[in-house]
């Protein structure tokens, strides 16, 4: 084989594995999972007020389950409030009583404005608690872990970090 040639097929070579390291990297990226992402839901409610809220699903200590959403009403500034719903029949919460926030050696008091939502008042099944959740992003600087404690309901509902990253971009999220 003469010089030209053997040059010739070396490039073939390398542009062969170049072809297959970038295949391999490429199904790499497709396949790798996603990190979790703060989701955000914007819709507007039954009387057309535009409402952005975080929905999720999180367990107490002693393992029950408990629907907890943090949300805006209306445009950036509206509102912001924390519903913690638990399993009707299973818990009956009483109004008002302040849900306690722990963030390592900070704490907060929410208020309890359960009675101030005219659904949530009439509800008599009594499973769910709302609470003004403006003083806590007010003061929270990080994404850190939260325990939640709602004295003779539940003892510790851990809040992850990701969670409370959607919770802190409510205040400027874009409304539906």
């Amino acid at each position: 084989m003469s010089a030209a040639g053997w040059l010739v097929e070396a490039s073939r070579r390398r542009w062969r594995l170049a072809g297959f390291l970038g295949l391999i990297l490429g199904s790499l990226l497709v396949l790798a999972p996603a990190p979790a992402l703060a989701l955000l839901h914007a819709h507007p409610d039954g009387n057309g007020t535009p409402v952005v809220r975080s929905l999720e699903s999180l367990r107490d200590l002693d393992d029950q389950s408990w629907q907890v959403v943090a949300y805006r009403e209306g445009p950036p500034g509206g509102p912001l409030r924390l519903r913690i719903v638990g399993y009707p029949g299973k818990v009956r919460l009483d109004h008002p009583t302040a849900l306690e926030v722990r963030s390592g050696r900070l704490l907060w008091a929410l208020e309890d404005v359960t009675l101030g939502n005219p659904a949530l008042a009439g509800d008599t099944r009594s499973a769910a608690a709302e609470f003004d959740l403006a003083p806590l992003l007010a003061d929270l600087e990080q994404n850190r872990p939260l325990r939640l404690r709602l004295p003779r309901v539940f003892s510790e509902l851990a809040v992850p970090p990701y969670v409370v990253a959607e919770w802190r971009s409510l205040p400027d999220a874009p409304a539906a």
